[in-house]
């Protein structure tokens, strides 16, 4: 007799899960059901950005299988059908069509949760009126590509200067847009230090986006026809024809939260090394409605990354078709870009560090992307941050121009393997003159911490 097997939620880590599964088990050993409640599946919500500045052309540039794909690979995948209860003693879920409203039981033998992440939207007078737009799914983006059609002005105030907020900033830039980024904290990025966040802040002054940091939104005032058109603080308004949120996420884990499962700080659930959530063998969890742990600060850390949401579907999905495979963790690796400017981070900031108890030092360099003789040599500053004592790598924060970015790899290997900045000045990396000076900015940044931990005892 075939197992059955639940997913709730159709993209990323839910349907690389499935399709993982059915790699493993074929039909008659595993049936696999999957209610998603939009109508696209396994898409990329990271290229939305993109899509609304013109790289992309459109949405299905974005999706890597459409539900047919899926469906056709035997997987009985609902789509148009959300979760709304999940029976953890009697092993089933109710699911309720969204164009009928019928809704119905479904019993399951394993289950994964895929809810994902819900948009930050605060209640706020005006939040919910016409022209502002959460960028969160493919019928997000349609819904603001399509105000920007219709727009009568050329003002977007974006709310927020995290990743979405800077490159939604970018992507009106590109459409002709005059922007204004509203932002409560001092500085934009805050998954960095304030001393480089100053640098993107400077930099997207440079690129003519008006940058208003330290300030709440209070309000969002409207027109009389009920169209935004100005978002407000406490000092100033500015006005807006289109209005793009960029607060964040939160885990979306109301199901999960009502059936009693585990929960950690940041409300996402919390797993074992094999994806399984907590205290129940028979349900597996992944992907933005999860936890993970933070292998250096040593405790469950919610990020929300497309990268660690396909790696927890293939864990999962090769537990439950008999084979074995574990995420062990994450060292908080990201990058991101706003126009020419590159942004990439790994690791602690200096407030973490202390935060988990360790004594550290860090150091800052200028340095090249190429050798400084090559045309087109752009500017780029390293930031890293050292244990005092053993020399180990603790984070790295880069921000720059062409060829900045990817470089913090070099820094996401060495954290992983425990690396001391001492043994990262002997890495053999790659070196010509267009893709590098002689020494590779990320080992400038190294030797100069090896001379703080020598300095500091």
């Amino acid at each position: 007799m075939s197992e059955r097997l639940v997913v709730i939620g159709g993209d990323a880590t839910g349907m690389a899960a499935a399709s993982q599964a059915r790699r493993l088990k074929g039909p008659d050993e595993l049936e696999i059901i999957a209610f998603e409640r939009g109508r696209h599946t396994s898409y990329s919500a990271c290229g939305i950005p993109y899509w609304v500045g013109g790289d992309v052309a459109g949405p299905e540039d974005l999706v890597a299988r459409t539900p047919e794909e899926h469906r056709a690979r035997d997987i009985d995948l609902r789509t148009g059908t959300e979760v709304t209860e999940l029976d953890v003693e009697g092993r089933r879920v109710r699911a309720r069509e969204l164009e009928s409203g019928g809704e119905y039981w479904t019993s399951y033998d394993k289950l994964v949760i895929a809810t994902g992440a819900a948009p930050l939207r605060p209640d706020l007078p005006g939040i919910d009126a016409p022209g502002v737009h959460g960028v969160q799914t493919l019928d997000d983006g349609e819904r603001l590509l399509a105000t920007l059609t219709r727009a009568r002005g050329k003002r977007a105030v974006v709310v927020g200067a995290g990743y979405i907020g800077v490159e939604m900033a970018e992507a009106l830039i590109r459409r002709g847009y005059d922007v204004t980024v509203v932002n409560h904290a001092p500085q934009p990025m805050t998954t960095l230090d304030a001393d480089m966040g100053a640098l993107v802040d400077e930099a997207m002054r440079g690129m003519g986006i008006t940058m208003v940091n330290g300030t709440a939104v209070t309000a969002l005032g409207t027109g009389p026809d009920g169209h935004v058109n100005a978002v407000r603080t406490d000092e100033a308004e500015y006005p807006a024809d289109v209005v793009v949120l960029g607060l964040g996420v939160r885990p979306q884990t109301d199901l999960a939260r009502a059936a009693g499962l585990p929960l950690g700080p940041s409300g996402g659930l919390l797993t074992d090394l094999a994806m399984r959530v907590r205290g129940h063998e028979e349900i597996y969890a992944g992907g933005d409605c999860v936890e993970v742990l933070d292998l250096l600060a040593g405790r469950t850390r919610h990020i929300a990354l497309g990268t660690h949401a396909n790696k927890h579907g293939q864990v999962i999905g090769s537990n439950i078709g008999g084979g074995y495979a574990t995420f062990p963790g994450v060292v908080g690796t990201a990058v991101s870009k706003v126009c020419e400017l590159e942004i990439g981070r790994t690791g602690l900031r200096e407030r973490d560090a202390a935060a988990a108890g360790y004594q550290c030092v860090s150091v800052t360099i200028e340095s090249t992307s190429r050798a400084g003789y090559y045309p087109d040599a752009a500017p780029m500053t390293v930031k890293m941050i050292a244990e005092r004592v053993t020399g180990r790598l603790l984070g790295t924060q880069i921000v720059g121009r062409e060829g900045a970015g990817k470089r913090v790899d070099i820094a996401a290997v060495a954290l992983t393997a425990g690396m001391t900045v001492e043994q990262m000045t002997a890495l053999d990396l790659g070196y010509a003159p267009p893709f590098s000076p002689v020494w590779d900015p990320v080992l400038v940044a190294a030797r100069k911490a090896v001379k703080a931990v020598r300095a500091a005892g």
